[in-house]
């Protein structure tokens, strides 16, 4: 699956969903002592879009709720406690830090996750877990609006002569080039699209702003210089521009996103989802877990919940900025991490 390759997606507007799903923001976290079957943790990048979809998605059998997923956010009070006894867990922030948990959990057969958000492919080779796909989104560079690159098009060797250092100033200005905090998805795909080192990247290249202050993936107040760029997930910018209907924080700060060869991030209030730089985002599950009814049910295979034009969960990922990707509910990509 080639991320870069230009793919021709479905984007449902805000303004197409019904009055009922828009009138109900979703809620981040559980509420306190409300537990669900299916638990999922990690990415920043999706944890709104999994709010949404967990507060209209059914548990059939009404056991230990009528809804079935509760998604954990990325930040927020730690630990947090996903089952009525035991599981109290560090909560993990990011696609890495939630498939890690994943995968500790698996190991330790503790059952107290079921499922990692994900805005990354695998990290290594084999068939322990799989990344099932259920959205298509976009991540474009953003700069303040005070930026004298604020209105620049950039293109893709443009972006990575920055981020390898080999060009230093756009439209006049030093430019900084930003990375979001350690184990974040976006920061590997991104890494990887800028052809350096998420764990090793080059010396000009930093994850801390200019306040000294770890930069958070999708939180435009990291920039805090008029020479700052940094990658953002354009369905985050839309979720968060949309927040009265959403109820996700507004945490655009100042950041404007940029086009890249003149394509636009958001178009009519949806998504682009010809913008260049786009990627699939996932839920990683056991594989051996896969048959189970409520997985399938809700997200495997073209006729999943998630992947049927027009259902409650489908409106909810549309609601939230991303778009429909043509790989929805695939159960052919796995790794281990």
């Amino acid at each position: 699956m080639n991320v870069n390759i230009k793919r021709a997606a479905v984007a449902l507007g805000a303004a197409a969903l019904g009055v009922g799903l828009m009138g109900a923001p979703a809620q981040a976290d559980p509420p306190a002592g409300e537990y669900r079957q299916l638990v999922a943790v990690g990415s920043d990048t999706t944890q709104d879009v999994l709010n949404g979809i967990g507060s209209v998605v059914e548990d059939l059998d009404g056991t230990p709720s009528d809804l079935l997923i509760a998604s954990y956010d990325a930040t927020g009070p730690s630990p947090i406690k996903t089952r009525p006894v035991n599981c109290e867990i560090p909560r993990p922030n990011g696609s890495s830090a939630g498939i890690t948990a994943l995968r500790n959990d698996i190991d330790a057969g503790t059952n107290c996750i079921d499922f990692a958000r994900s805005s990354r492919e695998p990290n290594t080779a084999g068939s322990l877990l799989t990344f099932v796909p259920f959205a298509l989104d976009a991540v474009a560079p953003a700069v303040r609006s005070n930026s004298p690159m604020a209105g620049h098009d950039f293109d893709l060797a443009e972006l990575q002569g920055i981020y390898q250092c080999e060009i230093d100033t756009v439209e006049g200005v030093a430019v900084t080039p930003l990375l979001p905090q350690a184990g974040s998805g976006t920061r590997s795909f991104w890494a990887g699209q800028m052809g350096i080192d998420a764990n090793d990247p080059p010396d000009c290249v930093s994850d801390v702003n200019g306040a000294g202050q770890p930069v958070q993936e999708h939180d435009g107040r990291a920039l805090t210089r008029t020479s700052d760029i940094a990658p953002y997930s354009i369905a985050q910018y839309i979720a968060q521009t949309n927040s009265a209907q959403t109820g996700v924080e507004d945490r655009r700060g100042a950041a404007v996103l940029q086009t890249i060869d003149g394509a636009q991030p958001v178009v009519g209030g949806q998504m682009n989802a010809g913008y260049p730089i786009n990627r699939d985002v996932f839920n990683v599950f056991q594989t051996t877990r896969l048959g189970q009814a409520d997985i399938n049910r809700v997200f495997t295979g073209s006729d999943a919940e998630l992947c049927t034009t027009g259902s409650a969960a489908a409106q909810q990922r549309a609601l939230f900025g991303f778009a429909a990707s043509p790989n929805c509910g695939q159960t052919d990509l796995t790794g281990n991490s």
